[in-house]
């Protein structure tokens, strides 16, 4: 076996656990025009074939603004756009429509393809589509009618269940319909923030042209909160960046766990935001009423009081409150209503590119959910942004749920060389480690 297949053969197996953890997810894709007339689009729909094929119940939405300014440039067609909102009239609708059609039936084609040399050759993808959007005219505001455009009343999301329990991929064109038999030309974030909102998905994946969600700098945005997409809005000034983000808020808001934002311009984002350990683009995860913070000297008390009886059992180490407070920058907490709920440590070993996870600690009452997994992974964002590679954890009776969270079982040689000279022999700690 040469390199490339051990490579492969190595990236199948850790894609292994993202693929189980998405079979049978609701995930709604949302993308414009734009997108859909770049050259890479043909990839994207390929990979959402494979998604669909990997057991992922899938509603795709697509925009058409460049192809509805397309078709009233050829009939001259007037544009008229008052508060950043297109007026439809009659003759723009008729755009409207004749772009949308097409759009739909382009997007159909692609995901039906199944020949021999194609990616998804023998597929035999289905796709639906129908009247699952029922819509309201936008009505006249401050004096201008806006005639034909509209917004959603409504998402008939038992129709489009039911289509998804048929193993069908549902898509979603920007188009509504009135119970008076009136089309409505609705915008595109508003289809797809409504639709993941009926559903709730567990995740909406929009596609950008840009690497993700950047900050201030153009950085990258790698991972945060709906709190931090809030900030972005604040700091940014173009319309349709501005829709983007508020259909992030509005589902993080409104039930959708998981929020996506990747490149449409890129071969590989999709699949590695899905995927990999690192993704490619921005993951945006739901505000929770339980905050995680690092923690203050004002947390000692909650820390000491949450750790006491794990120490009388010999499950954790004893630390005295001198040294806590000496330490107490290097724990995170995870708070509900200011109590300290949960806590865990990071120790660097920075020669080593290491970090040690220590006083890992959870309030009796609160053990089921996520909180150890959000703990960990907040520890995981810190640890990467200290510039270390791997994470190491001793333990004496917690190694199966560690093992659980992606650590594996090392030798005492393993262990970075300060952290080494410190090892208790008494104790006989399990020493568990996890590349990051």
């Amino acid at each position: 076996m040469n390199n490339n297949d051990l490579s492969y053969v190595k990236w199948f197996r850790n894609a292994a656990p993202y693929i189980n953890a998405h079979r049978g997810k609701t995930v709604v894709l949302m993308f414009g025009g734009e997108a859909v007339t770049h050259p890479n689009f043909a990839n994207i729909i390929h990979d959402i074939a494979l998604m669909r094929s990997l057991g992922m119940r899938l509603v795709v939405v697509h925009g058409a603004r460049p192809q509805i300014e397309d078709r009233m440039a050829r009939r001259n067609i007037e544009r008229i756009i008052e508060n950043n909102i297109r007026v439809t009239d009659a003759e723009t609708l008729v755009a409207v429509k004749d772009a949308t059609g097409s759009m739909r039936l382009h997007i159909e084609a692609l995901l039906t393809m199944g020949l021999a040399n194609s990616p998804m050759h023998g597929s035999q993808i289905r796709v639906s589509t129908g009247n699952f959007v029922i819509a309201k005219p936008m009505g006249v505001r401050d004096g201008i009618d806006y005639k034909y455009t509209g917004k959603v009343r409504r998402i008939d999301a038992e129709g489009i269940q039911q289509q998804l329990e048929f193993g069908s991929i549902v898509l979603l064109s920007p188009i509504g319909y009135s119970p008076t038999g009136e089309v409505f030309n609705l915008a595109l974030e508003d289809v797809a923030t409504q639709t993941a909102i009926a559903l709730q998905a567990d995740k909406l994946i929009t596609f950008t042209e840009d690497e993700g969600l950047t900050d201030g700098d153009n950085n990258l945005i790698r991972s945060c909160s709906v709190r931090t997409v809030k900030t972005l809005l604040d700091e940014n000034d173009c319309h349709v960046r501005q829709l983007l983000l508020r259909a992030i808020i509005s589902c993080g808001e409104n039930g959708v766990e998981r929020c996506h934002c990747v490149s449409y311009q890129s071969d590989t984002a999709l699949l590695q935001e899905l995927f990999t350990r690192d993704g490619a683009g921005t993951l945006i995860a739901k505000d929770h009423k339980e905050q995680i913070c690092t923690a203050t000297i004002d947390d000692v008390g909650g820390i000491l009081e949450l750790i006491a009886p794990l120490e009388k059992e010999g499950i954790l180490v004893k630390r005295s409150r001198e040294l806590l407070e000496v330490e107490i920058h290097r724990f995170t907490v995870l708070k509900k209503e200011d109590v300290i709920i949960a806590c865990a440590a990071l120790y660097p070993y920075e020669e080593a590119l290491a970090g040690e996870i220590a006083c890992v600690a959870i309030h009796p009452e609160y053990r089921s959910g996520n909180r150890g997994e959000r703990l960990m992974g907040e520890l995981e964002l810190r640890a990467k942004s200290k510039g270390l590679t791997s994470l190491f954890v001793l333990t004496t009776v917690s190694g199966h749920w560690f093992m659980e969270q992606g650590f594996v079982e090392q030798p005492l040689d393993k262990l970075p060389e300060g952290k080494k000279q410190m090892y208790n022999f008494q104790r006989k700690s399990q020493v568990l480690m996890k590349e990051i």
